[in-house]
């Protein structure tokens, strides 16, 4: 999936602009202070990077930045978890306004920062020119190691995370022993206390309703005898009275209609009357004056009154309060098991370095491998003799990323001991360094397009040549992009952007345009130092240059 175009609005010095990539290897080139990274910057920002409203071209409200890519099976998964729908190509949008709001699409959908800095990982490998910066800290340097050699370090933090939180617990455990007991001690007598009750969840209601029915059981008596009595009175009871009036009805249902539904609704209320007549005869059968059940449930609810004052809560809430009792005295019986603690941080301990000693020999077997493959690539680079270590030593505390701190060795040329990266005292040769890990690992990643943003800064000569022939290559299988201020990295492009700035009355503005031709022969002889006027002999040096690149093998087409 390569880069296939990009267009910005409105950004930093850039009015408008609209360009298309090729496949190959591509320079960007121009003048000092032109704005050669403008498009790198661009592309960070589309793939996720912080956005700034310091990026909005002075003047303008907002900023609008779009990158399209070829389509690829690589990214069809990633699209599918995502709710993106596949398209023919993949569309990046990105805007931010003038206080710093910013807004991100894919393929027309909404995403987030996160997204497209993780969709940003399978599209561009950028490698910048203080890249030996990154080299000089453990986690970098622990990293590349790690890819160049395929070894995945993922399982080890839920393992080491587990290890170290069981180990936790454990220390804890053993400092707090003397407190633990204590508030044991003091849940038993509470739990003992509660459990001569029993309080069952919702028994408190029961035992309300039913204590309100005992002291009132004369009463309610007294109330079902009544209603009975309403209800079946040989004279005036509501019974007989609706047995009369069915009758009535009935005796003259055929002269009207209309008696017919009012006898219907009767003969519904007389049964509803007959099923109240027998539930209040069930009653009364079954309820009676019972002062010792009173009594009894006197003494009940005493007990729950007399906990739920001492333990300052509502009595419906001791139910609750004895299961958080019971939970909390599960949860110190376990913390002051010290044995079960130990055996359990023991096995985790145990599982975390199984993984981790694999991924230690793993390392063993690729660091020489890394070692001389960047030996190599250095000797292309004006380094001769020069040799490249991956030191490996154990490390005093395990943590997530294993058991190893990884370093970095340099001598830059025969007969020196290699040192640290960092100590390496010249620029140039640290440039060269970050070069040549930059091309041996730029072949690691699935990322189908390079990117390098001047990392040929100081060299020179026959070796920046050898770098042209380095991107040219890498060119041949991947999308290799490369700002450059070299001439013999730039005659060994297959296409040749170039970088200008002019000044006008409402400011100063950037544009990008692929040159060819004598376009493109002007351009290298200004980079040979010949100016905007250059010499014949530049041109037909820069000519020259361009001809011996045209010999060359091309790239291959997508």
């Amino acid at each position: 999936m390569a880069l296939k175009r990009i267009a910005l609005r409105d950004f930093v010095i850039v009015e408008g602009l609209e360009l298309d990539f090729q496949s190959g290897f591509t320079v960007l080139t121009g003048e000092t202070g032109a704005g050669k990274s403008i498009l790198i910057d661009a592309l960070q920002l589309i793939l996720g990077a912080r956005a700034d409203a310091g990026v909005i071209r002075e003047g303008a409200t907002a900023t609008a930045l779009c990158a399209e890519f070829d389509s690829s099976e690589n990214i069809v998964e990633w699209l599918e978890e995502a709710g993106i729908p596949q398209e023919d190509s993949l569309l990046l949008r990105r805007t931010i306004d003038v206080q710093g709001k910013s807004r991100a699409w894919v393929n027309g959908v909404p995403a987030t920062a996160t997204q497209m800095r993780a969709l940003g990982s399978r599209l561009l490998d950028i490698h910048g020119q203080h890249a030996w910066q990154s080299l000089t800290r453990v986690e970098s340097v622990r990293g590349l190691l790690d890819a160049y050699g395929g070894i995945r370090t993922e399982s080890l933090l839920p393992l080491w995370n587990r290890w170290r939180d069981d180990q936790k617990t454990l220390d804890a455990a053993v400092a707090s022993q003397n407190d633990i007991q204590e508030e044991r001690d003091r849940l038993q007598w509470q739990i003992a206390e509660m459990r001569k009750l029993a309080p069952a969840e919702g028994e408190w209601n029961e035992l309300n309703a039913q204590h309100t029915r005992l002291s009132h059981a004369q009463a309610l008596i007294d109330a079902a005898q009544a209603a009975l009595s309403a209800l079946e009175d040989d004279e005036s009871g509501a019974h007989g009275q609706l047995v009369r009036a069915s009758s009535i009805l009935e005796a003259k249902e055929s002269l009207d209609p209309q008696f017919k539904s009012m006898l219907d609704v009767l003969t519904s209320c007389l049964a509803q009357a007959s099923d109240v007549s027998h539930s209040l005869q069930s009653y009364l059968r079954h309820t009676d004056v019972d002062p010792d059940g009173l009594e009894t449930l006197d003494t009940r609810m005493g007990l729950w009154m007399s906990l739920a004052r001492r333990f300052k809560r509502q009595p419906q809430d001791l139910p609750g309060l004895l299961a958080g009792w019971e939970d909390e005295l599960a949860r110190l019986d376990g913390a002051s098991d010290i044995e079960g603690l130990t055996e359990r941080a023991r096995e985790s301990e145990a599982a975390f370095m199984k993984v981790a000693r694999e991924i230690s020999r793993s390392r063993s077997k690729a660091a020489p491998d890394l070692a001389r493959a960047i030996t190599k690539a250095m000797q292309g680079l004006g380094m001769k003799g020069g040799r490249f270590e991956v030191a490996l030593d154990e490390a005093s505390d395990p943590g997530p990323h294993g058991l190893d701190n990884v370093a970095f060795l340099v001598a830059g040329h025969e007969g020196v001991t290699p040192r640290p990266i960092g100590k390496v005292a010249s620029g140039g040769e640290l440039s060269r360094i970050s070069l040549a890990i930059s091309v041996t690992t730029s072949q690691l990643g699935e990322a189908p397009t390079l990117i390098f943003d001047e990392v040929d800064s100081g060299v020179g000569g026959s070796v920046a040549e050898t770098v042209g022939k380095l991107m040219q290559k890498l060119g041949h299988d991947r999308q290799v992009l490369a700002v450059t201020h070299l001439p013999q990295v730039a005659a060994c492009a297959n296409h040749h952007l170039v970088v200008s700035k002019r000044s006008h009355h409402q400011g100063t503005s950037s544009t990008v345009v692929p040159v060819d031709g004598e376009d493109r022969v002007r351009e290298m002889a200004r980079m040979l130092g010949g100016g905007d006027r250059a010499s014949s002999a530049t041109l037909a040096h820069a000519s020259e240059m361009l001809q011996i690149n045209a010999t060359r093998p091309k790239a291959k087409k997508p």
